[in-house]
């Protein structure tokens, strides 16, 4: 079975740096893909947080739900590697968009990954509309990203 190949977009929306614990390690004393998945996780409620966003959403309008995930694994990291990861928000439906993650320590490729997100009314239980307000931030976003790589 072929290996699975993620192709990112070229300029991400938002990156943070992370550092692998104690308990993001497996038995083979490497990063378990469980604790990346929670490290992504964390990233993903960064990125949120800066376009004024959060998981839950409010009685005002929707939260988020995660539809899928994908995780391709290049290499290794161990305990105390700084992990440098990079978000992008593409491929925008209705309801619903992809969130891709490059995660690398120094020059070393860790891991490429996919999320699928979909705005979700935790109150109806049921898909909701992405926001214009989502929207309009995350395009804010992308100006002060430009700007600051013209610099």
């Amino acid at each position: 079975m072929p290996r699975l190949k993620l192709t990112l977009p070229a300029d991400p929306d938002f990156q943070c740096a992370l550092a692998v614990r104690v308990t993001d390690l497996n038995y083979g004393a490497h990063l378990g893909n469980q604790a990346l998945l929670g490290l992504l996780h964390e990233a993903r409620m960064q990125f949120l947080q800066v376009l004024g966003f959060d998981e839950l959403g409010t009685d005002e309008r929707p939260g988020l739900i995660q539809s899928d995930a994908l995780i391709a694994f290049r290499s290794e990291a161990f305990l105390g590697d700084l992990l440098t990861i990079q978000l992008t928000a593409a491929d925008f439906e209705r309801t619903n968009f992809d969130l891709y993650y490059e995660v690398r320590t120094n020059d070393r490729l860790i891991a490429q990954a996919k999320t699928n997100l979909a705005f979700f009314d935790y109150r109806m239980r049921k898909t909701a509309a992405i926001p214009e307000t989502f929207l309009a931030a995350l395009a804010l976003q992308r100006v002060k990203n430009e700007k600051v790589r013209e610099q």
